[in-house]
């Protein structure tokens, strides 16, 4: 028998999920601290996330110096924490920080992981007639405004040779484009994983298209430039990037491990927590931020500036720094093969 979501139930677990995005959404701040020592290195996570993926490949063991741990349900507001000094560093998608930028904050992008774009879609009910991107000219598309799912739009419908203007853009958060999306309120949903997942696997759509090959698949650790002029917290993030790095890797090899640790950590069905791990997450490879890493988030930058979406056309490469590159491959280096289609 074929499940059906019931969105009422998910919106609160898929609410706080990790997000490649962005959006509007408000932050909470959790009290949770791990390690021990003088220093205490204040870092922003998404439920699911950074701490959650550290402590289950056993990288939270032997700290010393303390981990704060703040909560919060995008990556925009965490930015605001990270511009206010009231975090040191955290994760986000490809879009926040061109966001960020554009609005003069002050943060920096400190580490890249390369990963698919494969979970990154355009979601369109299962009974739709549309076919082909161009096809979606003159309808309603949900997305959230400024988040990754907001670029891989604009970039696939440029490609269909259509503009933004040529489709009715419905700005929702992915709560509110949930429910209309199954309520067939809205002709496609652009979207990130594990939304995309919980679609495929609910049997409520299909994908039109995705971001692979499109958007450039990037997620970030950005910090605090008051933190990276500290020496003691400048190699306290260091250590930091360093255990989540090999994580990630725990991650690629303990893919159904993970996604039950992600599951119980979220809410969302063990099916739908492994299909995203599968598609989306489990092939991230920490890159180095480099030359192609800047001019990629540039084009990002340069395709909302002429939208007008943000206030000022910036220098990506002004919000980055390279010294904890290290030996790592470069940001073009191809991701960890996808198990899901």
């Amino acid at each position: 028998m074929r499940r059906r979501l019931v969105p009422a139930a998910l919106l609160l677990p898929l609410a706080l999920l990790l997000s490649a995005c962005g959006g509007s959404s408000s932050a909470s701040t959790g009290d949770g601290t791990d390690g021990s020592g003088s220093l205490t290195l204040d870092v922003g996570d998404q439920k699911g996330g950074s701490e959650a993926i550290l402590r289950a490949a056993g990288e939270l063991d032997d700290l010393d110096y303390k981990i704060k741990w703040s909560t919060f349900t995008s990556g925009p507001p965490l930015l605001e924490a990270v511009n206010a000094k009231a975090v040191d560093i955290g994760g986000v998608g490809n879009t926040p920080p061109v966001f960020a930028a554009g609005a003069g904050s002050k943060i920096t992008v400190v580490a890249a992981w390369h990963g698919t774009s494969k979970g990154d879609a355009i979601l369109v009910p299962n009974d739709s007639k549309l076919t082909g991107t161009a096809q979606l000219k003159g309808r309603s598309v949900a997305v959230a405004q400024g988040s990754s799912a907001h670029y891989q739009l604009v970039a696939s419908l440029e490609k269909a040779g259509l503009s933004l203007s040529d489709v009715k853009v419905k700005y929702l958060q992915p709560a509110d484009a949930l429910a209309a999306f199954t309520s067939g309120k809205v002709d496609a949903w652009a979207v990130w994983d594990p939304y995309t997942s919980q679609i495929l696997k609910g049997g409520q759509g299909r994908v039109l298209t995705t971001g692979d090959g499109i958007t450039n698949g990037l997620t970030f650790q950005v910090a605090a430039p008051s933190a990276l002029k500290d020496g003691k917290k400048a190699a306290a993030i260091k250590d930091y990037l360093e255990r989540l790095r090999r994580a990630y890797t725990w991650v690629a090899s303990h893919q159904q491990e993970w996604a039950k640790v992600w599951a119980k950590e979220t809410g969302l069905p063990e099916d739908v927590a492994l299909a995203a791990v599968e598609r989306t997450y489990a092939g991230r490879v920490p890159v180095a931020v480099d030359k192609p890493l800047i001019a990629s988030e540039q084009k990002i930058v340069d395709t909302f500036a002429e939208l007008k979406l943000i206030p000022n056309k910036v220098d990506f490469g002004g919000f980055t720094d390279t010294r904890f590159n290290g030996g790592l491959p470069p940001s073009t280096t191809a991701p960890r093969p996808s198990k899901a289609g």
